[in-house]
């Protein structure tokens, strides 16, 4: 491991960061292996129930509206729809299904979702820090991460300060982190690195290792805003980043991609590559998480074909 980079921490102490080139044409092949990979046929029930238990329901448009964040949720608690739900729970092989991790929204409408998910289990996550460009002074960035805590939400999904990164700013973006995982206070913290933007994998290796230094409690690829959003390679370097910061430091760092993940096939081959690098004990919503909310309908469909023998027509579910 290089340590030929470093930021100032609290006390004026020398913090290295990691960074070894990546082998881009070897993350490419070992992800690509994964594409290949299939699972027999009740491990394939068990992958699809737990994927519903790892999605971040999410919805970030400028015409959102309390009446669609209550629908949101609603179908969170219970994504199921009541039209099919009798007809699927009358099979034995059927399992109750479970509600999704959270719900991901503007801070303004974490108010509203926080009135309709009272009393259950499900996490509040609001994106802030000016997402999704990012570009707001600081004061401003840490007001709106402070309003959307305030507001209910237990979970900040933040975007780092790019043209900061990419200039070679790094120490702006490494306390940028800092302050704003401060400011969550027992919130945890999301640190999207929009790999879209940072263009290469060595570039993303670093990001996150910056970003778990500076006290990400995930790192996540993508706000869904740029393409590409989330990749099977790009995601292979974050889980070996996360897992060389895990051996070096014994914290455990979860992981989420986000944008483009809209089919169960491709959503087990993440599950698939998340064991194989990082092992079962990341297998959960507590270390992984899908931002991927057209996935949740896949899913459901695939779940009902495996239980019932057919797939039921895509309109009974409703339009995320």
């Amino acid at each position: 491991m290089i340590h030929d980079r470093f930021v100032t921490g609290h006390g004026g102490r020398k913090i290295p960061i990691p960074y070894q080139p990546v082998d881009q044409v070897g993350a490419e092949e070992r992800a690509a292996f994964f594409t290949k990979r299939s699972i027999k046929k009740e491990s394939k029930l068990d992958a699809l129930y737990a994927i519903i238990s790892m999605i971040d329901l999410t919805t970030l448009e400028g015409a959102d509206t309390p009446g669609r964040v209550r629908q949101m949720c609603a179908k969170a608690k219970f994504p199921v729809p009541s039209g099919i739900d009798h007809d699927f729970s009358k099979h034995p092989k059927a399992r109750a299904v479970p509600s999704v991790a959270a719900v991901c929204v503007y801070p303004s409408m974490v108010p509203h979702a926080a009135k309709a998910l009272q009393g259950t289990a499900i996490h509040i996550a609001s994106v802030a820090t000016a997402f999704p460009a990012g570009q707001l002074p600081l004061e401003i960035k840490l007001a709106d991460v402070r309003a959307a805590v305030s507001y209910g939400a237990d979970e900040i999904d933040m975007v780092i300060n790019r043209g900061a990164f990419l200039s070679g700013d790094y120490q702006t973006v490494f306390d940028e982190i800092i302050q704003i995982k401060e400011a969550c206070g027992d919130a945890h913290l999301k640190v999207i690195l929009e790999t879209g933007e940072l263009l290469t994998y060595d570039r993303v290796q670093f990001a996150s290792h910056l970003a778990m230094l500076a006290g990400a409690d995930f790192i996540k690829t993508s706000t869904g805003k740029v393409t590409p959003a989330a990749t099977l390679p790009v995601t292979l370097v974050m889980l070996n980043a996360i897992k060389d910061y895990y051996q070096s430091t014994g914290v455990r760092v979860g992981m989420k991609p986000a944008g483009g993940i809209r089919d169960s096939k491709m959503a087990i081959q993440y599950l698939c590559m998340v064991n194989e690098v990082l092992g079962p004990e990341w297998l959960t919503p507590d270390l992984f998480r899908f931002g991927a909310s057209s996935l949740l309908n896949d899913v459901l469909k695939q779940i009902y074909k495996q239980v019932t023998g057919r797939y039921y027509y895509d309109k009974i579910f409703s339009i995320d």
